[in-house]
Order: structure tokens, then C-alpha cells, then sequence
């Protein structure tokens, strides 16, 4: 997610050409698949890397995270600063190429951000995870936690979007993609948002055993 919609990557450009899209998102080393899986983990700009250095990006510390539990995989960065769920379903069928094994679905801070009707927000995630389904792609769905400062009822409404699309598409939910970074200013950077080093890769930690699971069953 990203306030203020700061990007070092054009929108217009990325959905004017979908060959942009896949050169730029994907960050290097990470974007060819070169033995096992490959993992795309389709977001915003906590996927894209946002203020940090590449070999410290989600993408990356989640590559290291599986090769970890021996899992030989690919993870491609398929994040676009200031995206929301609906961003993220107009620009699947292009950001998401064919040898994708498992999407890492990462969306729904900026909608949350911006207020964003709950039930609008489940729709665009039920339809990601349907058209994905239909081309066989496995999919792990991460939630967000909203929290009660916004208002408990929106942020009830919002909590509840992500284990609903999961039960309802028959999908693995990690429940909340921060878990143990949010809010904690030793594992965030100035912002208060977006996880630093420290914090991506205890994001990565989180994550990998699930996207394992996930890969373990496509074969």
C-alpha cells in the first residue's frame, strides 16, 4: 500500500503496455524462472518493494524464505504502488504470465486506505481468485487488519472480507499479511505503513510455510 499514491513506476504507462508491466514490477533476480515453481505475489507497494533495497524486497525475502523450508522456487514481484483490489483485478490478466504456479494474492491496504466499501472489496478479490481458478493457478489469499481507530463497524466489515473469500472460493487464508510487523516502529519504516527490511523478511517467515503447502499441492 502506499499513502499519497508515491511510485517510482507510471500507472498509466504499466496499463498502456503490459511487456512494460512485466519489466518493471518484477524485481531483478527474481523475475525469470530459472527451476521449481514460480510464485507471483500480485499488490501494492509493500509487494513492489517500496523504499527499500531490491535483495531486501517481500518478493525476495520470500524466494529465501522457501528455499529455506526446501522449496525450489521463483517468486516475481507483481506489485504496483498505490493499487487496490480493484487495480489488481484490471491488471491480472497481464501481470500474472502462464508459468505461474501460485498467485500470492497482497491487496486491499489502499482500499482501506481510501475508505473503500467492504462489499466492493470482496467482489474484486472473488473475482481475482475465480479468474485465476479458471486458468489453474493456485492461489494463497492474505488479509489485512483494520483497525478500530477507523470506526469498529467499517473496520468489523473490513476484517471479515478475507476470510469470507477464502471459505467462499475454497482457498488458504493467511489472515493478516503484517502480522507481527504492524504498528511495531522498530519493523516499519518513518511512514508507518510499509515494513522495513527487518520487517519484510518477518512478513517472508510468515508466509512461506503456506506458499509452500500451496506449491507442494500443484505437484
Amino acid at each position: 500500500m502506499a499513502e499519497l499514491r508515491h511510485t517510482d513506476i507510471s500507472r498509466r504507462a504499466l496499463l498502456g503496455a503490459s511487456a512494460a508491466l512485466a519489466s518493471i514490477s518484477a524485481a531483478p533476480g527474481v523475475a525469470w524462472a530459472r527451476s521449481g515453481h514460480v510464485v507471483t505475489i500480485l499488490g501494492d507497494s509493500i509487494t513492489a518493494g517500496y523504499g527499500l533495497q531490491q535483495k531486501d524486497s517481500l518478493p525476495v525475502q520470500l524466494q529465501a524464505a522457501l528455499k529455506r523450508l526446501g522449496v525450489d522456487a521463483t517468486v516475481r514481484g507483481a506489485g504496483v504502488s498505490g493499487d487496490t483490489s480493484a487495480d489488481g483485478a484490471g491488471r491480472l490478466d497481464f501481470s500474472i504470465r502462464p508459468d505461474t504456479a501460485v498467485v500470492v494474492i497482497a491487496l486491499g491496504g489502499n482500499d482501506l486506505l481510501q475508505g473503500l466499501e467492504p462489499k466492493t472489496i470482496q467482489a474484486n478479490l472473488e473475482s481475482i481468485v475465480t479468474r485465476l481458478k479458471a486458468r489453474h493457478i493456485g492461489v494463497v489469499l492474505t488479509g489485512l487488519h483494520a483497525p478500530e481507530e477507523i470506526g469498529r463497524g467499517y473496520a468489523k466489515d473490513f476484517n471479515a472480507v478475507f476470510p469470507a473469500v477464502a471459505k467462499g472460493r475454497g482457498v488458504p487464508l493467511y489472515p493478516d499479511l503484517l502480522a507481527g510487523v504492524g504498528r511495531n516502529p522498530a519493523l516499519n519504516q518513518g511512514d508507518a505503513i510499509h515494513p522495513n527490511a527487518q520487517g519484510a523478511a518477518i512478513v517472508a517467515a510468515g508466509l512461506a510455510p503456506l506458499v509452500a503447502k500451496a506449491l507442494r499441492a500443484r505437484r
